[in-house]
């Protein structure tokens, strides 16, 4: 590996770290918030779901943009806006505040993920591209993992406020570092000469593509379920502190997501070398194992950490597979002209075809079910007891999607061959 590419990964890795770190900071601080501003959990899904499909209509033109413009400039100004509007949180004085901040955010962080991915796949000849993109995804559980672990000790010692205000801090540093990147022709590392651009409209007819953003649906609508109500179902379930829920949090995104995201690197790039479809092979037998671990992390009674962490960590572990695995087999079907594009339209598709709604609908069938328990209790009012129920049975959407995303992933795993030789 060059010393440009070695280089050009750490930055790209720091830049998705801070963008997980302040996506995920205001959902660490579900519960202060919630109590101040007497939101129900439904109203609380839905700060996430208007970020997401903001940011999936934005990332499209965004993505266009990201494969005519100048890359480096276009991610240093995205990292500006969304820090900007996360710390700008930290002023709401409503709900509405806190939505239209969150709106903010998604619009600069929507020139990331286009950004990052091609610019690696231009970096990266295609039998290494898993171990870079899951180098590059490791951002996502250490920037959850680093959220949880400072957000919510912070926000316990000095208010959820101040919370919000330090996530923005470390843009400061990482924008000048951005601005000092050397950014790599397109379709660099390919061995095949760059073929003239081609039109957008071929990524429709491309069936691995189609089934690629159908599992990113459902991947999605689980981990934004996982995100959005982990440290309220710690809390809620279990009994702990902001600060407890976070650090516990913490570990999970930080030891199950790394061990996922570093083993999805070798296992992808060792089957990719076997056989064709060996990474959509790998995704499919992590989304089914995943499930089992999901649905025990769920069930485990109040007050059972010593069992429900591990398997959250295990569950969590295995969802995070996806990225390295899937995100480079991208890359096996789409041409070099068009892959900011193609990872834009996959974002953009997928987050409005269901991705989007995970948060939300878990939100309103929890408060649904903590209804139901309050009344079977003879409650007039919803208790916080009946909120913990039910969320925790709300939770169980999550191992029902996880047995869904491995039936799809299985499906294109059997396109991606014929998809891989029409691109030549």
């Amino acid at each position: 590996m060059s010393s440009l590419a070695r280089r050009s990964l750490l930055i790209l890795f720091a830049t998705n770290v801070l963008n997980f770190y302040d996506r995920q900071a205001l959902p660490t601080l579900t519960e202060p918030v919630r109590k101040e501003f007497h939101l129900s959990d439904t109203q609380i899904g839905l700060m996430t779901t208007a970020f997401l499909l903001l940011y999936a209509v934005i990332g499209m033109p965004l993505g266009r943009l990201a494969d005519r413009a100048n890359r480096k400039k276009l991610l240093a100004w995205g990292v500006s806006v969304w820090s900007a509007l996360t710390a700008s949180t930290a002023l709401a004085g409503s709900f509405g505040f806190l939505l239209f901040s969150r709106l903010g955010v998604g619009v600069g962080e929507a020139v990331c993920a286009p950004v990052a991915t091609s610019w690696l796949g231009d970096l990266y000849p295609a039998h290494k591209r898993s171990g870079a993109m899951a180098v590059y995804m490791l951002g996502v559980p250490i920037g959850l993992a680093m959220s949880s672990f400072c957000c919510a000790p912070i926000a316990q010692a000095f208010g959820w406020r101040w919370a919000m205000a330090a996530a923005a801090a470390p843009a400061l540093l990482l924008v000048p570092a951005l601005l000092t990147m050397e950014e790599p022709a397109r379709g660099a590392s390919d061995s095949a000469p760059s073929a003239a651009p081609e039109s957008p409209w071929t990524l429709l007819r491309i069936p691995t593509m189609w089934w690629i953003i159908a599992s990113g649906s459902l991947l999605n609508f689980i981990m934004y379920a996982f995100a959005v109500f982990l440290t309220s179902f710690l809390m809620r379930v279990h009994g702990l502190s902001l600060a407890s829920a976070g650090i516990a949090a913490g570990l999970i995104y930080g030891i199950g997501g790394i061990l996922g995201g570093t083993v999805a690197g070798r296992v992808g790039d060792y089957a990719a070398r076997r056989r064709k479809d060996g990474r959509m092979v790998c995704a499919t037998l992590a989304a089914l194992i995943s499930a089992p671990f999901a649905y025990f992390a769920i069930l485990q009674p109040a007050g059972s950490m010593a069992l429900a962490l591990p398997l959250f960590g295990l569950a969590y572990c295995f969802f995070n597979m996806y990225y390295g695995l899937v995100y480079s087999s991208i890359h096996d079907v789409v041409c070099p002209s068009l892959r900011a594009t193609a990872m834009a339209f996959y974002f953009m598709v997928m987050y409005l075809g269901g991705a989007a709604f995970g948060s939300v609908i878990t939100g309103s069938v929890s408060d649904h079910m903590a209804r139901r328990a309050a009344e079977a209790a003879g409650s007039p009012t919803i208790t916080e007891a009946a909120k913990a129920v039910g969320l925790q049975q709300a939770m169980f959407i999550i191992p029902a999607t996880a047995i869904a995303l491995a039936l799809v992933l299985y499906a294109g795993s059997r396109t991606i061959e014929a998809d891989m030789r029409r691109m030549g």
